[in-house]
């Protein structure tokens, strides 16, 4: 199963992704509460897959998928965003993540797109 790095700024949010991946089987390596950390958490931790909030205060997630994508270009991320973001959510796209989910999340949906990432 895959090391998972977990980027948003609420830690309810965070907690209950890390209960969904724990549960699928994953593990979580690290947690970032904002796109800066994440970055940094990303060198140190070399995660299987990031998932990555888009809206978060010091530095948003798209920002932090540029940077990350910049320096390990293979890096798999996952965005995360609230409904209506759609737009963000092309960004998102067009600057690296692989996958993006919608929250509310759905355990079953997030698994999936774990899996689709890691080509299992």
């Amino acid at each position: 199963m895959a090391k998972i790095l977990i980027v948003d700024d609420a830690a309810f949010m965070r907690m209950m992704l890390r209960d969904i991946l724990e549960k699928g089987g994953h593990t979580i390596v690290g947690e970032a509460e904002n796109g800066k950390v994440a970055i940094e958490k990303h060198k140190s931790l070399s995660p299987d897959v990031t998932t990555m909030d888009i809206t978060m205060p010091v530095m948003e997630g798209i920002e932090a998928v540029k940077h990350i994508k910049a320096a390990d270009p293979k890096a798999k991320i996952i965005m995360c965003s609230a409904m209506g973001q759609q737009n963000m959510v092309i960004q998102a796209i067009q600057a690296g993540a692989q996958e993006f989910v919608i929250k509310p999340f759905h355990s079953e949906r997030i698994l999936i797109s774990i899996n689709k990432v890691l080509g299992a």
